[in-house]
């Protein structure tokens, strides 16, 4: 069965005028490859990789167009143009991704980044996107470890931190308090599960706790030495604004990093800041 919204590798069954057909062997579905999708060298029973959609006229078509996001899943796109309907992104093929304005959870215009959802809309059986991402995160009770790495997409900000999108199907937070370094809507990136609620959300930190998260941030202050010449004005009095400035942690992470390096005589402390060891 050939699958919309998804890749298929599916098998060259003819070659017309107007493109390659392909074919899936199971179900005997076939699909059209337009003529300026298909590779060089593509021969008949090859078996090719697809993306599968409709086109402006409702038929099933097939493109080699690597696509932003697949069905079932998130991404954050960027809003082309704007008619009656709704907006339309741009999702990486020659026809835009259709966003209905009943599906859009704050008017969309161009030139903007929204993260959408990509489902098949019952009535039409067209693929289309929507930004009111509540409806489409899992229902079931998640089932992470405390500290295990999973992907995050940054959504939005919030009054008490950022939402994402974790593991392309849970609705999670990243405190603002426990934010040191830049991220904006639309960043994927690697957090971590710092507990799991009733309500199935999930706090997730971007650094390991414990013991595990000193060993990943006392490489960073090291780097922060060198490329200081073996110094660098900070210390127990500092405030965290300047520790945050500087190497985009807490301040108790910073205090709990260089107790580390101390004892392991990396670092030297004094009163005006730390020192590399061997620079004084």
């Amino acid at each position: 069965m050939i699958r919309i919204g998804e890749i298929n590798a599916l098998t060259v069954v003819r070659d017309t005028s107007a493109g390659m057909f392909l074919g899936d062997p199971i179900s005997g579905d076939v699909v059209l490859l337009p003529g300026k999708f298909i590779p060089d060298g593509l021969n008949l029973d090859d078996i090719l990789e697809v993306f599968i959609y409709k086109d402006s006229e409702d038929r099933l078509v097939a493109t080699t167009q690597t696509p932003l996001i697949k069905l079932d899943s998130f991404a954050c796109l960027e809003v082309k143009a704007v008619n009656n309907i709704g907006a339309f992104m741009d999702w990486g093929l020659d026809k835009d991704l259709l966003v209905p304005f009943k599906e859009q959870k704050v008017k969309m215009n161009v030139g903007e980044k929204h993260v959408v959802f990509l489902y098949i809309d019952v009535k039409t059986e067209r693929l289309a996107a929507s930004s009111k991402l509540s409806k489409y995160y899992f229902s079931a009770m998640p089932n992470f470890h405390i500290n295990e790495e999973v992907g995050v997409l940054i959504v939005a900000d919030t009054k008490l931190g950022y939402e994402v999108v974790v593991n392309n199907g849970y609705r999670g937070l990243i405190y603002h308090n426990e934010i040191f370094q830049d991220i904006h809507i639309g960043d994927t990136l690697v957090g971590y599960v710092k507990k799991v609620r009733g309500n199935n959300e999930i706090d997730i930190s971007l650094q390991k706790n414990g013991f595990e998260n000193v060993l990943s941030l006392h490489d960073i202050i090291l780097k922060k030495l060198e490329e200081n010449k073996g110094f660098l004005p900070l210390s127990d009095v500092s405030t965290p604004e300047e520790i945050l400035k500087k190497l985009h942690m807490s301040k108790k992470t910073f205090k709990k990093t260089i107790g580390m390096l101390y004892k392991q005589r990396l670092i030297k402390i004094a009163p005006e800041g730390i020192y590399i060891a061997d620079k004084k």
